[in-house]
């Protein structure tokens, strides 16, 4: 089966992709960081294939405290600090966060709406053709007017 691979290959990609932004997540509140917390606060998840994916993380390592992602924290197992971005401060080396990955849930969401995304890249891309077409016609269309009469300066 030809799409076997391809998955497999989308599925190492995503995953290298991922890697990086766990790696170089500052905490900043930038638009990738947002994401990503969204992603994990919704979904309820901690890094790509688990919550271990986070121990590559630069400000992690490099703090004295003991630090983990915020939008990870099960709600459940913690109390006290409710930031929803960013690191959060941990009282023990077990952080209170979700145990799954978010591979799962991300591959789940995108095979339930695959439908919806592949309706919208066709429509944009009918769209885009629709106004190609009509700009070579237009195109054409000038050369056959007699536009020399119009004054140059």
């Amino acid at each position: 089966m030809l799409t076997t691979p391809v998955f497999f290959q989308l599925n190492e990609e995503m995953s290298k992709i991922v890697t990086n932004v766990l790696d170089n997540y500052p905490g900043n509140n930038s638009t990738t960081e947002q994401a990503w917390d969204f992603i994990q606060r919704n979904m309820e998840c901690c890094g790509w294939t688990s919550r271990l994916d986070w121990n590559g993380n630069m400000v992690i390592v490099n703090s004295s405290q003991l630090l983990y992602p915020c939008s990870c924290q099960n709600f459940s197992l913690t109390t006290g600090n409710l930031s929803d971005s960013g690191f959060c401060e941990a009282q023990t080396p077990d952080w209170p966060v979700y145990d799954v990955g978010c591979a799962a849930s991300v591959e789940s969401w995108l095979l339930t709406n695959i439908g919806v995304v592949l309706g919208i890249c066709l429509g944009v891309g009918l769209i885009e053709l629709v106004g190609m077409i009509l700009s070579i016609c237009l195109c054409r269309n000038v050369h056959t007017e007699d536009y020399t009469k119009v004054p140059k300066y």
